[in-house]
């Protein structure tokens, strides 16, 4: 009992320090999954989960994997697509057949596996899966409709080919065995339909009862967890591996009525959580089981070779051919032909296969967790180091310096705007008034005309070049409910907010994670920078030669500490809790009457210390 308990802990605790080190240090979160789940398994030996947990091992990884591909569809939006459906779907269709061909003839012709394993486990092949790509989304920021064609991609095969591959076990069995007759196959499509209509009938009955108040709000989250729990379970007991398909179109489903009902966003906050620290211990959990001798098999020339195949081969001519004439451009096209990371549904299930196919006799079947852990690994590591550089030499993600995303279009903000663009740092002034947006659109700025908080904005806007989150129009309760929308997609860390007047700093009702983001100090209010603004303030930018703390109360009565830009190009905002401090190269930005001298720094630090 004691070796599970520790097993679990150290699972969940190597799986989060993962996650958090491949942000700290901008690596591909599974790749370092991988790394410690190798290290503290095959090569160390501390943990093998899947001999410590048992009989539990496969229906937890089961569980897991239904509820981060649940998560995954949940997020869908069938207005995501306009104007790239026809891409979706040729990839998801034609371009699914052509790489379960080509799968199959490089698993037969390069792995030398038997036609009848390459069969299955080139049909599973093609999943790719928001396991991966939604990580790798995430960590190259690439412009929504790339990022929109591979994350609808990822989700709706992984369920696929969880289906294909079953599909093509099943021909397998009627042609190989002469007691099983072509009518065996109608339980399979009758197993998939039941799976489509339950999922179905789970998800518009949970949105029925969410709208109609039938569950109470801090419930909701919990009852659609166990719902999908008892979606997954009901389709696996009719047909073993339907399961996926259920929880995908329950979460289709239910994110299409995401309109209606106001709490599907909160849901869907609840359910990223769970995906990630599911994903972090479920990939740990999976290459800590691996065996030495598996490792050690993948670095054999027909394994390297397959994976090579499937990399600048199959996985490019499938996605060229089936986009022909739709709307992708060649850039478009390039990208999502190479990006094709394999995750944790192509492991857990082929784990699946390798066994039924052992008890059937075919031998070369137990290759199949070795070539699909080399598959998974090298694709992860190839395409999460690559995509962030190959994005930007297409054009498909930003390459300029993290830029300054403005909500509020008023004098000072438009002065601000064109000061940082004089810096060389990009910005992005919006506001729902044409009228306050026209000023800036005149000068020049870019600007975008339109309601920051309207689901159509954040759906199609692209705010992808954005890193920090300036808010300042003229209405604080406004600002806060900006605050809180765009707080999860760009970080606390990131979120600054200008209160309008001086009683929003002693707003009791204010959270205090709030009020600690708000911008420059106790005096400077949205009126009073406007008011400098008229009467001939300016913004100045002071290089740095010595590590200096900068401390207001130092500064002339005029003088105002804006933020300080690092010399790597990082901004670090004054609020009401930070302290800026500067490094030699760095740029002090201040905003101060025209009369004022040049900020007398407070301290100067000695050989870099503090």
């Amino acid at each position: 009992m004691e070796s599970v308990l520790f097993s679990i802990i150290l699972v969940i605790v190597l799986g989060i320090t993962s996650q958090w080190l491949a942000w700290r240090i901008q690596w591909p979160a599974i790749v370092l999954m991988s790394i410690a789940g190798l290290i503290v398994g095959p090569a160390l030996g501390l943990l093998n989960p899947e001999q410590q947990l048992g009989d539990l091992y496969t229906p937890i990884i089961s569980l897991a994997v239904a509820i981060i591909l649940f998560e995954g569809s949940l997020s869908l939006d069938l207005r995501e697509i306009r104007g790239i459906s026809h891409s979706v779907i040729r990839m998801v269709t034609l371009g699914a057949f052509l790489a379960w061909m080509g799968g199959t003839i490089a698993a037969h012709y390069v792995a030398g596996l038997d036609w009848e394993v390459s069969f299955i486990i080139g049909g599973l092949f093609i999943v790719t899966g928001p396991t991966v790509i939604i990580p790798l989304l995430r960590q190259a920021k690439l412009r929504p409709r790339v990022a929109t064609v591979l994350k609808w991609e990822g989700i709706i095969v992984d369920p696929v080919g969880v289906l294909v591959a079953l599909f093509a076990y099943e021909i397998v069995k009627v042609i190989t065995h002469e007691s099983i007759h072509a009518n065996y196959l109608l339980l399979f499509f009758g197993g998939a339909l039941f799976a489509t209509v339950l999922g179905l009938a789970f998800g518009l009955a949970i949105s029925y009862a969410i709208e109609k108040g039938k569950i109470p709000e801090y419930l909701t989250a919990p009852v659609l967890l166990g719902l999908v729990i008892l979606c997954f379970g009901i389709c696996e007991a009719v047909i073993h591996e339907t399961g996926l398909l259920g929880v995908t179109v329950m979460g289709v489903t239910l994110a299409q009525t995401k309109k209606y009902v106001s709490s599907i966003g909160e849901i869907r906050h609840f359910k990223e959580n769970i995906s990630v620290l599911l994903t972090s211990t479920v990939f740990i959990m999976l290459t800590a089981s691996l065996s030495r001798e598996t490792i050690i098999e993948i670095f054999s020339w027909p394994i390297i070779s397959f994976v090579l195949m499937m990399l600048f081969i199959v996985r490019p001519v499938s996605i060229w051919l089936s986009t022909i004439g739709t709307e992708l451009t060649i850039q478009e096209k390039t990208l999502v032909a190479w990006i094709a990371p394999r995750g944790i549904v192509a492991i857990t299930v082929a784990s699946y296969f390798a066994s039924l196919l052992l008890k059937d006799g075919y031998a070369d079947a137990s290759l199949l967790v070795t070539l699909t852990f080399a598959l998974i690994f090298i694709t992860v590591c190839a395409h999460g180091f690559s995509i962030g550089y190959l994005s930007k030499k297409l054009g498909l993600a930003s390459s300029e310096p993290p830029g300054i995303l403005i909500v509020g279009s008023s004098k000072f903000s438009i002065a601000f705007a064109q000061f940082c663009n004089k810096l060389g740092i990009p910005t992005l002034l919006t506001d729902s008034s044409e009228e306050h947006i026209q000023e800036a659109t005149k000068l020049g700025l870019n600007t975008f005309h339109g309601e920051v908080l309207s689901e159509k904005t954040q759906l199609t806007a692209d705010f992808s070049q954005y890193e920090y989150f300036f808010i300042a129009s003229d209405t604080f309760t406004y600002n806060a409910l900006v605050f809180s929308t765009y707080a999860l997609q760009f970080g606390h860390a990131n979120m600054f907010l200008l209160p309008t007047s001086m009683s929003n700093h002693h707003k009791d009702d204010l959270p205090p994670y709030m009020r600690s983001h708000f911008l420059f100090g106790p005096n400077e209010v949205y009126q009073q920078l406007n008011w400098k603004i008229d009467n001939g303030y300016v913004f100045k930018s002071i290089n740095i030669h010595e590590k200096h703390l900068i401390d207001r109360t130092e500064l002339d009565k005029d003088q105002t500490a804006l933020f300080v830009r690092h010399a790597s190009g990082k901004l670090t905002f004054a609020t009401l809790k930070t302290q800026l401090v500067a490094e030699a190269g760095d740029q002090l930005i201040v905003f101060q009457s025209p009369k004022s001298s040049r900020p007398v720094l407070k301290e100067t630090f000695k050989n870099g210390g503090c």
